[in-house]
């Protein structure tokens, strides 16, 4: 049973995860462009404050099960099959994809937003979407790697 709910918290978190990084490009970002730049901005730090939050409860969660089903499930790298060590690489650099972006451009985003400084926020608004479609490009990737290789692929 313990197996069965890190499996299903893994997958949760990367359901929410990935499906939010979807969300934010393919549904969101095309929406917001038909409003004012100021709103626009305000919209997308709103939006991406309350979604970086999630990621940064289900990366570690994602990390951590991710971990104890390969030591405790697998007994460790060498019981691993191709795929799982596949998704811990994805994984680790999705995590440092993530908080480069977070400290990085998001951080700068903010402080020139608050600042008044809108074309230049504009401009970090842009370097955050480049590096969330980076992390969702590997989602999904890692996401088609655990179903082709949960059935021996």
């Amino acid at each position: 049973m313990l197996g069965q709910s890190l499996y299903a918290l893994h997958v949760l978190g990367a359901v929410l995860w990935v499906g939010g990084m979807g969300f934010a490009l393919l549904a969101l970002r095309p929406a917001l462009a038909e409003l004012e730049p100021p709103a626009r901005l305000s919209l997308h730090e709103g939006a991406l404050r309350r979604f970086f939050l999630i990621v940064w409860h289900a990366m570690p969660i994602l990390l951590l099960t991710g971990w104890a089903l390969l030591f405790f499930w697998y007994g460790g790298f060498r019981g691993a099959g191709w795929h799982i060590h596949l998704m811990h690489a994805t994984g680790l650099v999705m995590a440092g994809v993530f908080a480069a972006l977070f400290l990085g451009p998001w951080r700068a985003f903010r402080a020139k937003r608050a600042a008044g400084d809108l074309p230049g926020a504009a401009g970090d608004a842009e370097k955050v979407r480049r590096l969330v479609s980076v992390n969702f490009a590997l989602g999904l990737l890692t996401v088609a790697v655990a179903a082709w290789g949960r059935f021996g692929g």
